[in-house]
């Protein structure tokens, strides 16, 4: 017997809706920059995206490192420091529903680059 897999999709951060916009800032307090994957597309060019993990769905959010830290100084939920501020985070804990435990992730597991069940969504 097989697991049933995820859908795997590729989005830009502006496209995301606001319930997964918040749960990946509960992923991620800290900021997007650090938690960027590198990777070549079949193409061989060069693509950069955040990995995001829903009951539903894995996504790899596209942007760039300065795209990462440009979100995070224009959004109001994080300090100066880019960090998520405790006003923001309780309010989404709230919002979704989640124990602070379980809005951490370990990116590193969430999506093969490599992988080629990605589709644009």
């Amino acid at each position: 017997m097989s697991a049933v897999q995820k859908p795997r999709v590729i989005k830009n951060y502006e496209k995301l809706d606001e319930e997964t916009i918040q749960g990946i800032k509960l992923a991620y307090p800290e900021g997007f920059s650090q938690h960027l994957i590198r990777f070549r597309d079949v193409d061989g060019r060069l693509n950069s995206g955040l990995p995001f993990e829903t009951d539903e769905k894995y996504y790899f959010i596209r942007m760039t490192k300065s795209e990462a830290l440009l979100i995070i100084d224009d959004d109001d939920d994080y300090d100066d420091d880019g960090n998520l501020l405790d006003e923001a985070r309780e309010t989404y804990e709230d919002n979704l529903d989640v124990d602070e435990d379980d809005a951490d992730i370990a990116d590193a597991d969430l999506l093969d680059p490599d992988d080629v069940g990605l589709e644009e969504e």
